[in-house]
């Protein structure tokens, strides 16, 4: 009788060896094929561009103001008419003494911040501690009166004159002060008198005043 258990066994053992082979095989397969879980992502943050931002939030830059100074260079350039009273300085020059006379400037000067005129002859009268006048108008010396324009700061002037008292034997007074009064205007400016006695009367004590003239006298 011929022995059939040594193929049965070999057939057994090749049977499992595949069996083997195959469950190793699905193992790697399986292995090779998962996939691991895919870490999550974070959120992506956009940073606002620092240019767009600061574009957002411009705001047209203010208008500057009127300047004043333009406002007192135009003020300063007008020309309103006469000068007033009240937008002029007046003074009394150095004496210039010369054959028996003796000549003062009377100068007024614009203070205001707007350029005027004065034309003609101011007044003039010498006054008294109280107030009162000391001898008579003076006479106006003869000339040709101009229109002089007077910017802010500028002066005109006019001659007072008179023959010296100790010459012509007139009748004097010492004054307190002078009163001078601006061309076309009511209202005097008081200046102080330091020069000491003027005629006020008798011989030869006429005061004369000339018209006005640009400057602060010869």
């Amino acid at each position: 009788m011929a022995n059939t258990s040594r193929p049965v066994r070999r057939t057994a053992l090749l049977a499992s060896a595949a069996a083997l082979l195959g469950l190793v095989g699905a193992c790697g397969s399986e292995s090779s094929t998962s996939t691991a879980p895919r870490p999550t992502q974070a959120p992506r943050t956009t940073t606002p561009d620092p240019g767009a931002a600061t574009g957002a939030a411009t705001t047209p830059a203010a208008t500057a103001a009127p300047s004043d100074t333009a406002g007192s260079a135009s003020a300063s350039a007008r020309t309103d008419g006469r000068c007033r009273t009240g937008e002029l300085r007046a003074e009394v020059g150095r004496v210039d003494t010369g054959a028996g006379q003796r000549n003062f400037p009377i100068v007024l000067t614009n203070t205001s911040d707007r350029t005027c005129t004065v034309r003609g002859y101011p007044g003039a009268a010498f006054v008294d501690a109280s107030g009162g006048q000391l001898g008579p108008d003076p006479v106006r010396a003869p000339s040709s009166p101009g229109t002089v324009t007077l910017a802010p700061g500028k002066s005109a002037w006019a001659g007072l004159s008179f023959s010296s008292p100790q010459i012509s034997g007139a009748r004097t007074a010492t004054p307190a002060a002078l009163l001078v009064t601006p061309p076309d205007e009511h209202d005097p400016i008081r200046v102080a008198w330091t020069a000491g006695e003027v005629p006020v009367g008798g011989d030869e004590s006429s005061v004369k005043v000339t018209a006005l003239e640009p400057g602060t006298g010869p």
